[in-house]
């Protein structure tokens, strides 16, 4: 099946209550892009060019509704002195958090965007993805928020120790983190890409409402003003259960909420639904990378059964970033699934869908 439309005209139908093609959907997938676009994952390292040009082979092959320059989770705590492994062909991996004492928090100082670590590859990326998509399709500059790159920092068994233990010291980190967040976002925002946060520590898989609302939420509603201030609501990504902390998060007046596949997209919609738009969350791993094609679909219609009537919109993604190695065929299930429900959508029709894919 074909689109009629592009992701940029679907957008624009969307929100004015048009009629539309289908629902939007982003698959997530992530450095998968180096499989479509057949170069090794390393490349990212050093080379913009590449990974302009792999999310644009991928959006080329599955038609998916953004794109986005984001490698992993560590090129913000990198360029303020933490080490990272970059296996030839994987995706990169903390070696060393860039402090060992608390005491080295003081010596800790905000990356130039411009000239440390791999962010100035980062933004020459974004200057060709922007490029190359035109206006065709929405593309935006992936940046963990400050508590968890202030993980990385300091390591994340310390970094839980610490808020217990020195809770200044955890708000003195997560200040120069910010610091380092604030100004990547703007040098994204001036080549012309919407920043997305991702704040997979924020979860309540790894702290509690309580030390989230004390430690994170602060200086992620900071981040969100300062990104708001030039004129963008950025989405956030929260992993693992965030039901918990959904509100909070919607207050911030974000442009969205996207959640992992242990969550559930009808009690978020319910939960936040008419303040910010929904985003998930088909399983990455269980389903998109194990499933057959058929648990794809499957999984993609109880979402968008779930999720379609949300009051501020939903758009039908993976709970996470893809694993590497997912199967083409299990996105391009996903995608066609969306295409054949169409838009608007039908719930009599989709409950027909998931019964013969039970059949």
């Amino acid at each position: 099946m074909q689109d009629q439309m592009t992701p940029a005209q679907r957008a624009a139908a969307i929100a004015k209550g048009s009629l539309a093609d289908r629902l939007p959907c982003n698959p997530n997938i992530a450095n998968g892009t180096a499989r479509i676009y057949g170069c090794k994952i390393s490349e990212f390292k050093h080379n913009p060019k590449t990974i302009a040009q792999a999310q644009m082979a991928a959006y080329h092959k599955f038609g998916g509704d953004s794109l986005r320059i984001f490698t992993d989770l560590f090129p913000w705590a990198e360029a303020m002195g933490a080490t990272v492994s970059y296996p030839e062909d994987d995706t990169a991996d903390l070696l060393k958090p860039a402090i060992v004492s608390v005491q080295d928090i003081d010596k800790l100082r905000p990356a130039d965007p411009y000239k440390d670590g791999r962010l100035p590859v980062q933004l020459e990326a974004m200057k060709y993805l922007k490029e190359l998509a035109k206006d065709e399709v929405p593309c935006s500059a992936g940046i963990v928020g400050a508590f968890t790159n202030a993980f990385f920092l300091f390591s994340t068994n310390e970094t839980l120790k610490l808020i217990h233990k020195n809770p200044q010291a955890v708000h003195k980190l997560c200040r120069v983190s910010l610091e380092t967040c604030k100004a990547y976002a703007q040098a994204a925002l001036d080549i012309g890409l919407n920043p997305t946060i991702s704040e997979p520590m924020s979860s309540c898989t790894v702290v509690s409402p309580k030390v989230f609302r004390e430690f994170s939420l602060p200086y992620l509603k900071e981040l969100v003003e300062f990104i708001k201030s030039y004129g963008p609501n950025p989405v956030i990504h929260i992993c693992g259960q965030t039901k918990k902390i959904w509100k909070d998060v919607a207050d911030l007046g974000i442009g969205g909420m996207s959640i992992d596949n242990v969550a559930s997209l009808q009690e978020c919609k319910l939960a936040i639904g008419s303040q910010t738009k929904i985003m998930g969350n088909v399983d990455p791993g269980g389903i998109m990378y194990s499933g057959t094609p058929q648990d794809v679909r499957l999984k993609t219609l109880e979402g968008i059964l779930d999720a379609y009537d949300s009051p501020k919109g939903y758009v039908v993604m993976s709970g996470c970033s893809l694993p590497v190695e997912t199967p083409l065929e299990n996105i391009q299930m996903m995608m066609d699934t969306v295409r054949e429900v169409g838009y608007p959508v039908c719930p009599e029709r989709v409950i027909e869908m998931i019964q013969d894919c039970k059949q």
